[in-house]
Formats: structure tokens, sequence, C-alpha cells
């Protein structure tokens, strides 16, 4: 496996974490709204995961204030407090809107350098309760071991000072962890360490998931990559943002792996709830992860959150989630996470849906598949 397979993967894992309520946040802490009003500062808040987040904890009847530089989609939310300015204490005004506020809790999504999480962490001590931070399943050294746990080692830098992801994001699972340690250093005690996997779900603007069902609706032959069998662990964004909100109201603390569904999927499972949504019978060429490997497929972009069930990711998609099932996690079916999905994606303008960002191009879905049959003797 290359290096630039295991680095691209990091990174993509988390460029995800870059509404209405759910069964699970139901199941979880009853119906309706929560019987102990909160306060919550959202740093970022206006991504993918924020925005779910925002959706939940309003649902709950929390009270909400984003923290950011008003740049992306600011018209999100008119309802909601909105504090401006920068994670980077030394920018602009950096963090000074913060400065003599009090929460009971900060969710922290914007959280990429360790000494800006320090500073605002720092900063926040005094006057909140608890920091909840989203790291990312990257933060581990390693994906080559099944059902590891939150034990499993974590990734270190070489350069503890480095501000940057470096050229191929080889240190981004580094500076995970090291955001991780700065919030815990700054407030022992109190820090709620989330690592989730691939977050997806209806608002996903990087269309890794979206790919499979959209592809598959087309018909015809399509490349499915590795076989049936291949683990897949994704998780609805709206499953993952109620369960930080019973966080929250549960002031829970500690580290979990936040990923699913609840038992083991598959990526053979992942496509019968494409045919189950669209109601086409694809026809469904299965290309050895090896074979894929060898012909360039080594994780640049082209087919999205799938990975080689073997050697250095034979754990990539078999991360533990017991402990946040225990914590409280739920999960929704696959097969609403891939309708809602779709029923999203197919709402936008043209102009979006025509010009997709992840996947493979039809051309090169075809040369695949033909140099795999020419391998086959077809």
């Amino acid at each position: 496996m290359t290096t630039s397979r295991r680095q691209f993967l990091q990174f993509s894992l988390a460029a995800t974490a870059l509404a209405a309520c759910s069964p699970g946040l139901r199941a979880a802490s009853g119906e309706g709204r929560a019987t102990s009003k909160k306060k919550i500062l959202v740093l970022g808040g206006t991504g993918f995961l924020g925005p779910a987040f925002v959706t939940a904890a309003q649902a709950r009847g929390h009270t909400l204030t984003l923290f950011n530089r008003g740049k992306t989609r600011p018209e999100l939310f008119p309802d909601v407090e909105k504090l401006h300015g920068d994670r980077d204490p030394n920018k602009d005004e950096g963090l000074k809107a913060l400065e003599g506020r009090s929460f009971d809790a900060v969710l922290d999504t914007s959280g990429y350098f360790p000494r800006m999480v320090r500073a605002s962490a720092e900063l926040l001590a005094p006057h909140i309760g608890q920091y909840l931070f989203i790291s990312s399943v990257s933060a581990y050294a390693k994906n080559d071991t099944p059902h590891a746990d939150e034990s499993a080692a974590t990734a270190t830098l070489a350069d503890p000072n480095v501000e940057t992801m470096g050229k191929n994001f080889e240190n981004y699972g580094g500076l995970k962890r090291a955001c991780e340690e700065a919030a815990e250093k700054a407030m022992p005690g109190r820090v709620t360490v989330v690592r989730p996997g691939y977050i997806v779900g209806p608002e996903d603007r990087s269309d890794r998931f979206t790919y499979f069902p959209l592809r598959y609706e087309q018909g015809g032959e399509m490349l499915a990559p590795g076989s049936p069998s291949d683990p897949l662990q994704i998780i609805d964004v709206r499953d993952l943002a109620e369960w930080l909100v019973l966080l929250v109201e549960r002031n829970t603390t500690g580290i979990f792996n936040a990923v699913g569904p609840e038992k083991p999927w598959s990526m053979g499972e992942m496509f019968a709830a494409c045919k189950e949504v669209t109601g086409k019978d694809t026809k469904l060429i299965w290309v050895p992860g090896e074979f894929l490997l060898k012909n360039g497929e080594d994780g640049e972009g082209a087919l999205p959150i799938w990975a080689p069930a073997f050697g250095a990711y034979a754990g990539m998609h078999l991360r533990s989630n017991t402990q946040a099932v225990k914590a409280g996690l739920r999960f929704r079916s696959p097969v609403d996470t891939v309708r809602d999905t779709l029923a999203w994606f197919k709402s936008q303008p043209e102009e979006r849906r025509g010009k997709p960002r992840a996947g493979l191009p039809p051309e090169r879905e075809a040369e695949l598949l033909s140099l795999w049959a020419q391998a086959q003797g077809k």
C-alpha cells in the first residue's frame, strides 16, 4: 500500500468534518425537548456537521452561539447569535469576541492546528463546563488492525510546531491528535474527543458517498470496488449531530470512535441499499482491490470511501464503536441514508448536479472494466 493512499484517506476522512431529530436521539434521551436547557458555543457551525448539530440542538430547546469568520454560508440560522473572529488569535480580531462569555459547552468543529485549539480552550476554560472536540479516526497511527478501539496507538508529528497539512496531507492525523491533547491540557477531565470516520448524508458537498447511489441509479454495468464482503463504515451526519447533543446533555467526557452502522456493514450491503432505493437492477462488476491498486487506483480520489480490506488497511472500515454505542450513539437505517442523500442531491441546481466532486469518470470506469475483462480472458 502506498504512502500516498494512506495520506489521501486520512485527509479524505476528515474533510467531511468540515437535521431533523432522528430515532437515535429520541430513543436515547426521550421525546421532545431537553429537560435541562444548555447554552452551547459552536466554533464553526456553517459547514456540514455544524449545521446538523445546530438544527438538532435547537430541536431540543438549547441556545446556540456560532463563532466563525462569517464567510461560509453566512445566511444560515438568522435566529442564532453569531460572533465573528478568527481561530488564529494572531489574525485580525482573533478570539476577542469570546472574551468574557460563558457557556455550558463548546463544540469545536473547526480545529485543525493545536496552537489554535489551545488558544480557544485556554480562553474558554474558566467559563465553560465541557469542550467537545471533533477529531478523526485519522488520529490513529495505523489502520491495519480490525476492531481496534480507542486505546490504539495514535499518530505523532515529526515537528510539533508544524502548521501545514503537508504536500500529501501527511501531517493531518498527527495534527488532529495534537489538537486533542491541547484541549485536554487546557481543560483536564472536561474534554470529549469524538473521532468520526466517513460522515455522509444530506448536505454532504464532497459527493464521496453520494457517488455510489447516483452511479447505481444510472444503470448498465458498474464497477464495484473490491468484493461484496469488503467492510464499509459510515455515519449519517444527522445521527452524529444528535448524539453530540446527547453528549452535551449528559456532560459525557472521554474518547469515542464515531463510526457506524452499529453492526458491521459491507460494500455488498451498500449496493443492496442502492437497489432498494432506486429500484434499478444495475449489473455490478466486482473488481478485486489488488487489481485496482495495480492499475493506478491507489486512493487519489477516483474511488471514494472504499479501501482495500487487506494489509495496511485491514482495519480501515472496522474500527470498534462499542464505547460510542454505550454512550448513546444510535444509527438510522443505511437505506434511509442512501434515500435521503440521493433525494438531497437531486434537489440541487442543475449546474451543481452536472459537476459531481467525487467518483470514477465514465471513461475511467469503462477503461478499468475493459482491463479487468481482458485479465479474465473475456
